[in-house]
């Protein structure tokens, strides 16, 4: 693995999840109701909760470098 190449999953990669997740479920509510403008709204709502899951899981699941309790973080 290169310098330029980190452990963690890219941007590109949520953005890209999110999109195909909002795609998706403005695809299946367009085919259920037929409202395009209704289905551009769940696309994008579906998107934006994606995307915010996607972030949060990120940062939960962040490895730290063990450290000692006894002293602080910041100096």
């Amino acid at each position: 693995m290169s310098k330029s190449e980190s452990p963690t999953i890219r941007v590109r990669a949520y953005l890209t999840l999110a999109a195909i997740s909002g795609v998706l479920v403005g695809s299946i509510v367009w085919g259920g109701i037929r409202e395009v403008s209704t289905a551009f709204i769940w696309g994008g709502i579906t998107f934006i909760v994606v995307l915010v899951a996607f972030a949060t899981f990120a940062l939960a699941a962040d490895n730290e470098p063990a450290h000692d309790p006894d002293q602080p973080r910041l100096k």
